[in-house]
């Protein structure tokens, strides 16, 4: 990292990615790289960071999930540019990290979507109820790289 200033680690780079809406993951596919937004919710177990995501039972995520195991991921929280000195900065927190991407097992699933909702505070949702639960699958990203990066107004 080239601004070490601006680097955060550890719980703080969870706590970046508890605040961020959309989660982004690279795929690799036939063409080149899939970009692709997602809804997440996280979990740390053992030391070792877990993403999930859900999408439908098809499509290009699944296919390209299923040729190339290994993603890259991206998420931010951008606040505002702002002029400093002679320049103009950005104001943002973000983090970048890859992994394997797994489908979730069947028993995963609905720990996987309750880790989702519990990521947007709907704690309380009766997932097993969802009429669209038979055609969802989870995924999760079994996180083996992160790095967190800010750069925020000094108090």
């Amino acid at each position: 990292m080239n601004r070490k200033d601006r680097e955060v680690c550890g719980a703080d780079i969870t706590d970046i990615l508890d605040r961020c809406d959309t989660l982004r993951i690279g795929l690799i596919n036939g063409k080149g790289v899939y970009v692709v937004p997602v809804s997440f919710g996280t979990e740390v177990k053992d030391n070792v960071l877990t993403i999930y995501f859900h999408c439908a039972k098809y499509g290009l995520k699944i296919d390209c999930s299923n040729a190339h195991s290994e993603v890259g991921f991206e998420a931010d929280i951008f606040y505002k540019t702002e002029p400093v000195g002679m320049s103009i900065t950005a104001r943002y927190e973000s983090v970048i990290g890859s992994g394997t991407i797994v489908e979730a097992s069947e028993e995963e699933k609905i720990h996987g979507l309750n880790k989702i909702l519990e990521h947007y505070h709907y704690h309380d949702f009766p997932i097993e109820n969802c009429k669209s639960l038979p055609r969802t699958a989870v995924y999760k990203i079994i996180v083996s790289e992160i790095t967190g990066k800010r750069n925020l107004p000094q108090n």
